[in-house]
């Protein structure tokens, strides 16, 4: 998904938070469950279901993995700084990073890097063939800073509602 972070803010009422605090806990859930859980009948609450993915409110459903029992042993914070600020080039670094399989997230920021990007990746020689064959390569990048974790604190996937 590109373009800004987040779209016109869709009005939602009391079950349909509901809705979206149980499906972000488990995305599974049977129509007949989540209606029993919220306490709507399964049509109403199919139609509001219906309604946030129509309205762009739910993205898509998804699985959470473990990255360690995946073999994604890195997650590396990509600090970009580029020579020059201009749309074209802007345009074209978010095209290659949505390229990127690697490029979990990719943010235009304020501060001192014009891009922030997260990087999972098997191993630090991993990282460094990233670096070396797509960030060195990419027009219009003059630095890039990089911060590795040493290990996660909170990881949560559920927006706060």
């Amino acid at each position: 998904m590109t373009g800004k972070n987040q779209g016109e803010a869709v009005p939602l009422d009391h079950y349909e938070r509901n809705i979206l605090r149980a499906l972000q806990v488990d995305g599974r859930l049977s129509n007949q469950d989540l209606a029993q859980k919220i306490g709507l009948s399964p049509s109403a609450c199919w139609r509001r279901v219906k309604r946030l993915e129509d309205a762009g409110v739910i993205l898509r459903y998804a699985a959470i993995l473990d990255p360690g029992k995946v073999g994604i042993g890195e997650t590396v914070f990509a600090h970009i700084s580029l020579k020059r600020h201009s749309k074209a080039l802007s345009v074209e670094f978010a095209e290659l990073m949505l390229k990127q399989p690697e490029v979990m997230e990719c943010f235009f920021t304020t501060g001192a890097a014009d891009v922030i990007l997260r990087v999972a990746t098997s191993s630090v020689a991993a990282y460094d063939d990233f670096l070396e064959n797509v960030i060195f390569n990419a027009r219009g990048v003059s630095q890039v800073h990089s911060d590795f974790t040493l290990r996660r604190i909170k990881y949560e996937t559920a927006l706060p509602l």
